[in-house]
C-alpha cells in the first residue's frame, strides 16, 4: 500500500522505525525485532538507510521487502542522495521496482567532512523530482519541528519544506522532539505555507540519557524543563530512566492524539520491549 492511503481513514496513523544491523551485527537481530513488533500492528514500518547493505540480506531494500512480503505490513525504505550519482539512483530505482517497494523516504543524508559529496543531488527535493519522473514510487520526506540545524530559522526551513512537497513528497515524518508545543507551532506555520500533506510526529523514547544527549546535539531539539528534570533525577539509574522515558513518550503521544495529529512515528531503536510498553499505554487513545 502507498503510505498516503493510510491517512484517508481519519484515524491517528501509528508507524515504527527500525534500522539494519551494523557491519559486525547479525541479520537475526532484525528478524527478532520484526517478530517482536508485528503483533503490535503498526500501520507501516520504515527502514533506515544502510549503504548498499552491510551484510548479505541486510540491506534497506531487502528488509523493506521482507516487511511487506513476510509480515504483511506496509513498509517504506529510506534513501539518501548526497553521495549518489544519477547512475546510482537509476540502479536503485530498478532494484526497488523489482523488489516491489512502493514507498521511499527521500533524504539528503548527512554531510561528512572527509567525504566529497556528489553533485547530482544536493537536496532531497532533487532526488524526489528525479525519481518521480522515472518510477511509480510514493515519496515521503523529513521535516524538522524546530528547524533544520543548517537553516537560519524555522521560516527558512519551512520554505525549503514547501519546495520538497511541491517536488512530490506526499507525506512527511518529523525529526524527534520533546516539546509538543514546538511541534504545534511548526504545524501551524507549515499549514499556513500551504503544506497540506499528512505530517507525522516523530517520537523517540528517552531511555538512555547519554544517547539522547548525543541525538539532541545532532538534531538541535530543545529540552523543556520537565524533560531536563527527568534526566537529572533518573539519568544515572538505568531502569528508572527507561520507565520514566517510556512514560514521557506515552504522555507526548496522548497529547498529540488529543490534538488530532495525522500520525505518530515511533523511533523504536530496534527494541520491541520499549515499543510494546508505549503501545500498551496509548492503544485505546490511538484507536479512538
Amino acid at each position: 500500500m502507498r503510505i498516503p492511503e493510510l491517512f484517508k481513514s481519519g484515524k491517528t496513523v501509528l508507524s515504527f522505525e527500525i534500522f539494519p544491523p551494523k557491519k559486525d551485527g547479525s541479520i537475526d537481530t532484525v528478524y527478532k525485532t520484526l517478530d517482536g513488533l508485528s503483533d503490535l500492528h503498526p500501520d507501516f514500518i520504515s527502514v533506515t538507510y544502510g549503504a548498499g547493505g552491510s551484510l548479505p540480506g541486510a540491506s534497506t531494500r531487502e528488509i523493506t521487502s521482507i516487511i511487506k512480503e513476510k509480515y504483511h505490513t506496509t513498509s517504506i525504505a529510506h534513501l539518501t542522495c548526497i553521495n549518489s550519482t544519477k547512475a546510482d539512483i537509476d540502479r536503485i530505482i530498478e532494484e526497488f521496482t523489482e523488489s516491489g517497494i512502493e514507498n521511499v523516504l527521500a533524504l539528503r543524508g548527512d554531510l561528512m567532512p572527509d567525504v566529497e559529496p556528489k553533485h547530482d543531488f544536493l537536496h532531497a527535493s532533487d532526488l524526489i523530482s528525479y525519481m518521480k519522473a522515472r518510477s511509480n514510487i510514493s515519496f515521503s520526506g523529513a521535516c524538522y519541528p524546530e528547524g533544520h540545524t543548517e537553516c537560519d530559522d524555522l521560516d527558512e526551513d519551512i520554505d525549503n519544506l514547501k519546495i520538497k512537497v511541491d517536488a512530490g513528497a506526499e507525506h512527511l515524518i518529523s525529526q524527534l522532539f520533546f516539546d509538543n508545543s514546538a511541534f504545534y507551532r511548526f504545524l501551524d506555520k507549515a499549514r499556513a505555507k500551504g503544506i497540506n500533506v499528512p505530517i507525522e510526529a516523530g517520537i523517540m523514547p528517552c531511555v538512555n540519557a547519554n544517547s539522547i544527549k548525543r541525538m539532541i546535539t545532532m538534531c538541535g531539539a530543545s529540552l523543556p524543563e520537565k524533560f531536563t528534570k527527568l534526566i537529572a533525577r533518573y539519568g544515572e539509574k538505568p531502569e528508572a530512566m527507561r520507565d520514566a522515558g517510556i512514560a514521557y513518550a506515552a504522555d507526548q503521544i496522548i497529547d498529540l492524539a488529543a490534538h488530532g495529529v495525522d500520525g505518530v512515528h515511533l523511533y523504536t531503536m530496534n527494541d520491541p520491549f520499549i515499543a510494546r510498553r508505549i503501545c500498551e499505554s496509548v492503544s485505546s487513545v490511538i484507536k479512538s
